[in-house]
Parts: structure tokens; sequence; C-alpha cells
């Protein structure tokens, strides 16, 4: 049984710009109020050399490291998780908020040997009220999770926006995908992508933990009916790639079974209630729903045009040989390095072989 206390695991924060910094200080600061207390913490740059130095500044204690990677998220996370040496390790995003008690949340189904990582819930944090006509089943255009799982259970995925992570499962899989990660406005189910590589190479499974809960700010860009429907039709052709990375869609079991079952019995619902005179918001929810998905739909529809065309002469079978995720290209594990006090205190730095 591995040692749960704060000795046993570190917390990475990936940020990229200085207009989030109010949203930073908060993430950081949930973490600080966290029961056990992380051994270190790994605040990790984008190529933001102003917010590097506000960082260091702000939390002298605190390990503040520059993406070594090309821009993106998933390098940004894997440069955080290089910078520790715990054998556990948490991932929360810059605008999210973790609520007391979340860390022991994803860190108790550690105690099976078999479990590889570990999410709990997402709250969406509407900065203004929720939309009437945004459906739940589009929740995780905003990244949030829905209600209804009130106990540990057993996931495909996760999202890296509340996640932790056995550190020698990650190691074995290579990381996060650099490349394939959220850059700027534009989504990848990087996150999905690592858990599938995680579970397959490293043997076990992923855990739902309710009781680990974050808020996640949800500004109102993000909720206009154009902003939802490019994030659908930007999913679409990230769940594309995502196949083609493991050579089938077999992997979209879950997905599948969401178009087929949990989209039509609630689009229906919705219609119903809007006949029945119950309200227009009823009416809305099922026309933003039906929207989203037809934009998934197209957006995987481009993307394997896009495939077809650059790819016109391979099979679906073999697509996966293009994809270097064995380990993924640039990850290695950590070597030892004394980079010094500017950095906030000692840390392992990012080293490629060859």
């Amino acid at each position: 049984m591995p040692d749960r206390r704060g000795t046993d695991v570190s917390f990475v924060i990936p940020c990229y710009s200085l207009e989030r910094w109010p949203l930073l200080v908060a993430a950081v600061e949930s973490v600080l109020s966290q029961d056990p207390q992380p051994a270190e913490i790994v605040v990790a740059v984008d190529h933001n050399a102003e917010l590097l130095l506000r960082v260091r500044e702000r939390w002298p204690l605190v390990t503040a490291v520059a993406n070594g990677f090309d821009a993106g998220a998933s390098g940004t996370r894997n440069t955080g998780v290089l910078h520790t040496r715990t054998p556990f390790i948490a991932l929360l995003d810059d605008d999210a908020h973790a609520r007391p008690g979340w860390l022991a949340g994803l860190l108790t189904p550690f105690e099976d040997p078999s479990v590889v990582g570990t999410g709990g819930a997402i709250i969406p944090r509407w900065e203004r009220s929720r939309p009437t006509w945004f459906p739940d089943e589009l929740l995780w255009a905003v990244v949030g999770t829905r209600d209804g799982v009130t106990t540990p259970t057993t996931v495909r995925n996760v999202w890296s926006a509340s996640m932790a992570v056995r550190r020698d499962a990650f190691d074995i899989a290579g990381g996060f995908r650099v490349g394939f990660g959220k850059r700027g406005n534009r989504p990848r189910p990087e996150d999905t992508d690592l858990c599938l590589r995680m579970s397959e190479r490293g043997r076990g499974r992923w855990i739902y933990s309710p009781d680990a809960v974050v808020d996640h700010l949800v500004p109102p860009d993000r909720v206009t009916l154009g902003s939802v429907i490019g994030r659908c039709y930007q999913e679409g052709r990230g769940k594309v790639e995502l196949a083609r990375a493991f050579g089938g869609a077999n992997i979209l079991d879950v997905e599948r079974d969401y178009l087929r079952r949990t989209v039509p019995a609630t689009f229906l619902s919705d219609v119903a209630a809007a006949v029945r005179g119950r309200g227009l918001a009823h009416a809305a929810r099922a026309a933003v729903l039906l929207v989203g998905i037809l934009a998934a739909v197209a957006g995987a529809a481009v993307e394997l045009v896009h495939m077809r065309r650059v790819y016109p002469d391979i099979s679906a079978s073999s697509m996966s040989a293009l994809v270097p995720h064995s380990p993924v290209a640039g990850y290695d594990a950590p070597v030892e390095a004394d980079t010094g006090p500017s950095t906030g205190g000692q840390h392992r730095t990012a080293a490629r072989r060859g």
C-alpha cells in the first residue's frame, strides 16, 4: 500500500498568460491549503518570461520552470512533471480551484496497485449566469463533469484539469504527447490520449473519484453559441486524430455510446418537455445539443478527409505507426540538476537521450 502522505506527491500547475494571473494565484493557494501538503509544487510556464519571473517573485518556495518543449499544454505539463521527484504527481489547471479534500480524494484509490491514475469532479464556475440553453450533455465543452457518479468508478479517461498519476506509469507511457495537446484556443484530447497509453503500457486502470472536487472557471466568451459549436467541431477533429494514433476507432466506444444513447434520450426528453409547454428553455437546449453534435460530426468528417489527403496510401490499421508515442517524442525520464536559487528550490530538469 502506498504512503499517501504529502511527501509522496508533487503538484504541477501549467500556465501561459499574465491575463490569467488572478486565476493562477487562486489555483496555487488552493493547493497550498490541501491536507496532506504536497512535497513540492511546480508551476510550469509556457514560453512567457515575464510570467515566469512573477511566479518566482510571488512564491519563493515554489519551483517555477519554463516549458522546455514546443509551445502548448502537453509540453508544459511534461516539463513540470520532469521537475518533480515523487512517486505520485497531481495536476491542476491554472483556472481551476481545488476544494478541501481534493488531494486526499485523488490519492486514496492508489491504495490499489492496479490504479495508474485518478481524476475528480470538475464543477463549472460560471463567471456569469449559466445560459438556460446550455445542456448538461455539452458540459464537456467547457471542461465540466456531469453529476450522477457518487462512488469511485473505473473509467477510460479523466481530464488533466484535475488528475493524479502514478509516476512510473506516466514515465513508461512517455508523458503527454507533445504537439497534440491544447494550444491557444485549439483543444485536443491529450488527456484521453495519455490515459489510454498509461492504461496500455502500465497495465492498469483509471479511477474517477467524485470526492476530489475542483471548481473550473467558465468565462463568458466560452459560453457563446459560436464558442460552444467551435469547441464541438474541434473535439470531433481531435477524436479522429486520437483514433488514428491508436490504429482504429475501437477506442471511441465511450463516444459511440454517448451518441447512440445519451444524446438521443436527452434530445427527445427536451423536445417532449417543450411540446408539453414546460418552457422554451427545453427547446433551446435540444436545439443546441443537436447543433453541437452536428458540429462534432462535421469536424470528424473534415479530419478524415484531411487524413486521406495527407496519407492517401496508408490503411487505418497502420496509422498508429505515424504517431511517435513510445515514448512520446522529446519526453524522457528526469535527471538530477543543480539549478541554483533562481528557480525557487531544487528540482529536476528535462533531458533527452541521444
